[in-house]
């Protein structure tokens, strides 16, 4: 009888160790809500010749996100696109870097124009308080055509940064 009764109180010891230290490595998804702006500040249009229409884009634009929660990052984005008439595929570099220094670099590819299928964005990297940072980044964005001596179009838009942490 006490070899039962000491079987049950491991193994209730066990459940509860398990618990515990499981429970301890759970990490919960936060999010950044934002808005976000931008200019171009040099941008480059090369027609292909191929074909009517078929161009590569080269885009530096920097700007700054919003961040619901009163944060303000200033960002510097790379892109490049492939298009046929104003549809075809992009790639988008971001990287946001925060007061204090700290920063987040964000990888976007997908298609544009029409048909398209969207974005795939993920956070590729991130420094400071967001070392081992994992997650993706969603966005809308909408663009005003460019003035005269312009680089090209300014863009404004929304979006969430949705991420994980290592625990510390």
């Amino acid at each position: 009888m006490a070899t039962k009764k000491l079987i049950c109180v491991l193994f209730g010891i066990l459940v509860i160790s398990a618990w515990v230290l499981g429970s301890a490595n759970e990490t919960t998804a936060e999010t950044l809500n934002f808005r976000n702006y931008s200019l171009s500040i040099k941008g480059e249009i090369i027609p292909i010749g191929d074909v009517e229409g078929h161009v590569v884009i080269f885009d530096l634009r920097k700007g700054f996100y919003v961040f619901e929660n009163g944060e303000v990052a200033t960002s510097n984005a790379v892109i490049q696109s492939e298009q046929i008439k104003d549809t075809g595929l992009i790639v988008m570099y971001v990287t946001l870097t925060f007061a204090e220094g700290s920063t987040i670099i964000l990888k976007s590819q997908g298609t544009v124009g029409v048909g398209s299928g969207g974005f795939r964005s993920e956070i590729i990297k991130g420094t400071g308080r967001f070392e081992g940072i994992k997650g993706t980044h969603s966005f809308k964005s909408n663009f005003i055509p460019p003035e005269k001596g312009e680089a090209g179009p300014k863009s404004y838009g929304e979006g969430t940064i949705t991420y994980t942490l290592p625990s510390k």
